[in-house]
Order: C-alpha cells, then structure tokens, then sequence
C-alpha cells in the first residue's frame, strides 16, 4: 500500500478533549450584529476559553488544527442570541449577557449605537458549560454548550446544569432566546 496523500497532516481519531462541563472563564474573539432567520435582531458571540482557564484557548486549538481548506471557528464557540423577544422587549439572554460582560470587566459600561459590537472584542466574560440535547439529520445526540453566560467571578462557584432535553411534543420551547444551530453551520468568522 502506498501513503495516502496527506497522510502526515491528518488528526488521528480519539485526540478529542471535549469542553469539560460546568464554568469557563472566556474571553469575547468578536460580536457580530445580524438578523435572524425571522428578522429579529440578534447578536453572535464568538468566544474561547481565555488563558487562565482550566482548558485554555479551546477552540483557537480546535481551528489551528482542522484541516480542512474552508474551516471556520467552532461552532461551540458561538452563542447566537436575539435581542428582542416575541413581546417586544429586551431578550432576558441579552441583558444577561451584557451585565455578565460589564460585571468581568472594571469600569466597562456598554455604549449603544454604531460601534456597539466591537467594543466586546478582548473582554473577559464567564460561562456555564452543560448538556443540551441536539436533533440534526434526523438523528439525536447529546452535546456540550455554552447554557449561559454569568460574570468572570462567577466561574469557579458554578454548578453543572442539567441536561437540556429537547421537548417531547412539537410545542416550541419557552422562553428560549438562543437560536439553535445546526454543526454545519457555513458562517464565515470574519476575524
């Protein structure tokens, strides 16, 4: 048998680390404002593990070594979430995450307008890490995500939420403000 072409650069299987559950300490790669399928307005966070965290840089090592020719940043490392809920107001998920954002970083307060979404690159922020139950191509697994975000002094006090089930019936879930993104996700991250 020949070596198969890109033998050398190929991952070996098994050398996965998965997002060890409970809080993370993060650090905000970039905030993307867009619309939603729906056209709502929405925010995508894209983040990793920041340096003193106890999994480091996760996914900046996950995107150095994907191979692939189009890879793109890990979609574990994006939370995409609206801004205003089916009511009108402010999202719960939005505010949570501004206050988090604010709470981590000394003497950071928002600014709205035109510049809002860049002034998050570089800011400390904490997350809890849980189960959450998937569907995609008809088949269903448990994976490990962002549940939500708290502030940075909250980390190590974190407990390990439980699995997130998807609903049994058909009935839309509740008060959820996270958009649902399949692993396929073709989004470019522009930094």
């Amino acid at each position: 048998m020949q070596k198969p072409n890109n033998y050398d650069a190929t991952q070996a299987g098994g050398d996965f680390t998965p997002i060890e559950l409970g809080g993370h300490h993060l650090i905000i790669k970039q905030v993307v404002e867009q619309k939603s399928s729906t056209g709502k307005d929405m925010i995508v966070v894209i983040y990793d593990m920041a340096k003193g965290d106890k999994q480091p840089e996760y996914f900046s090592k996950q995107f150095a070594e994907d191979i692939r020719p189009d890879k793109k940043w890990p979609i574990a490392g994006r939370q995409y979430i609206t801004v205003i809920g089916n009511d009108g107001n402010c999202t719960r998920n939005f505010k949570s995450f501004i206050t988090s954002v604010e709470k981590s970083n000394s003497g950071f307060t928002t600014q709205w307008g035109d510049t809002f979404a860049s002034q998050f690159k570089g800011k400390r922020v904490g997350g809890v890490f849980g189960e959450v139950e998937d569907e995609y191509n008809g088949k269903t697994s448990m994976r490990r995500r962002l549940r939500w975000f708290c502030s940075d002094d909250a980390v190590e006090a974190a407990k390990i939420p439980e699995a997130k089930r998807l609903p049994t019936s058909g009935a839309a879930m509740p008060g959820r403000d996270f958009i649902a993104v399949p692993d396929t996700d073709d989004e470019e991250v522009p930094f």
